[in-house]
């Protein structure tokens, strides 16, 4: 069964696409650490990160890095965070997101209701804008 970013990536339920390849998708996080809050996942399902193909998992990396300066220069922010897993959907995503202190790293501190296509599209074209 196909997961939740795979069904994200294929379109068959919305998501905030900010950038995507024939590797990989990145889109917003429905439930943000801070505004901007961007996911980058591969296309193919791999559930955990040291089974990515090194060539993929440096493409994810480089993309990342991409992203996370779009970001910065869109939210104004000290720094950007990033951090690997794959617990909550069981296909690799490497979180990227704005940051201004280490308690933006509080994984606790999450948006605490999904935010939807309407919410999420403007703040997906401002990091657009800048890649």
């Amino acid at each position: 069964m196909a997961t939740l970013f795979t069904k994200i990536i294929n379109g068959e339920i919305p998501g905030a696409i900010v950038y995507e390849d024939d590797r990989c998708v990145a889109f917003l996080d429905a439930l943000p650490q801070t505004e901007g809050h961007t996911l980058v996942v591969p296309r193919e399902e791999i559930s955990h990160w040291i089974d990515v193909p090194a060539d993929l998992l440096a493409h994810l990396m480089d993309v990342a890095q991409r992203i996370g300066a779009a970001q910065q220069r869109a939210f104004d922010c000290e720094r950007i965070g990033v951090l690997i897993q794959g617990y909550e959907v069981p296909h690799t995503h490497v979180h990227v997101w704005p940051t201004n202190s280490v308690a933006d790293f509080d994984m606790h501190q999450r948006a605490s209701e999904m935010q939807g296509p309407e919410t999420l599209k403007p703040v997906a074209q401002r990091i657009r804008d800048e890649l």
